[in-house]
């Protein structure tokens, strides 16, 4: 059946005879859902809610609840989601308030990944791609086809340009502007061997005093990775550890982290 028995959906609710309610779901009044919109298991759909055709809501998205800024004292406020989006896991997507225009929308043909969270009054265009973790602070605007990487937050009022992409982890606090790059700095180091855990986990001493002389030679400043192979090999006493090391490395299509 397109509403499964478990799901409790409010008598004022109106839900095309194509969608389809999937288990334990929570469909609040004044919620319309459109043709082929598919909700699969718990999800929550609070309204004033419109949700168009050919959605697909994995579980326990939230949709439609009230805002988290705390000046929202319960004004009217509605929350617009167009056609053809994929949003999964534990999506959050707030409505309005007063104070943004009393909405939040979202275009068509977007993913928003696991974890990603839409707060009040933001607006989202159309075919943009929103990686796992994204969060959008309150009143921003994310334009056509941007992309936004993993885990990065969104400044309250920024705005995402057409085109623009932006790398994980990044903390955006200006606008970014249309069919940009933007990524933050970021800086990785690796401070020799696993000395403590090899040795708990059995390791030779000959074999954890090999490794750390290798690793030592390849996080020399005055040696590029190639030449820190040739030291390592010429100096470092050979053993199946050291070999599965340069192994690694030399199989490296990105690099290695020294």
């Amino acid at each position: 059946m397109p509403i499964h028995h478990s799901a409790i959906v409010d008598p004022q609710a109106r839900v095309d005879g194509t969608a389809e309610i999937g288990p334990y779901c929570i469909i609040g009044p004044e919620v319309e859902i459109g043709p082929r919109t598919r909700l699969m298991a718990h999800v929550y759909v609070e309204g004033p809610t419109w949700i168009g055709a050919d959605n697909l809501f994995y579980p326990f998205s939230s949709i439609g609840p009230a805002s988290q800024d705390q000046k929202y004292q319960g004004e009217r406020a509605e929350t617009r989601i167009g056609n053809g989006n994929n949003i999964r896991e534990y999506v959050t997507i707030h409505r309005g308030t007063a104070g943004g225009g009393a909405l939040t929308s979202v275009g068509d043909g977007n993913l928003l990944m696991a974890y990603v969270h839409v707060a009040h009054d933001c607006r989202v265009g159309h075919s943009t791609v929103l990686a796992n973790g994204v969060t959008l602070g309150g009143h921003v605007t994310v334009d056509d086809f941007a992309r936004i990487g993993a885990f990065s937050g969104v400044h309250q009022f920024c705005r995402i340009g057409c085109h623009a992409m932006i790398g994980g982890y990044c903390v955006i606090t200006q606008d970014v502007v249309p069919y940009s790059l933007c990524s933050s700095e970021r800086e990785v180091k690796g401070y020799g061997a696993n000395r403590v855990g090899l040795e708990r986990r059995g390791f030779s001493p000959e074999a954890v005093q090999a490794l750390h002389k290798a690793f030592r030679l390849l996080g020399s400043r005055e040696l590029n990775t190639r030449q820190a192979i040739e030291r390592i090999r010429a100096e470092v006493p050979p053993c199946g550890e050291i070999e599965q090391v340069i192994r690694f490395i030399e199989s490296s299509e990105r690099g290695v982290i020294k």
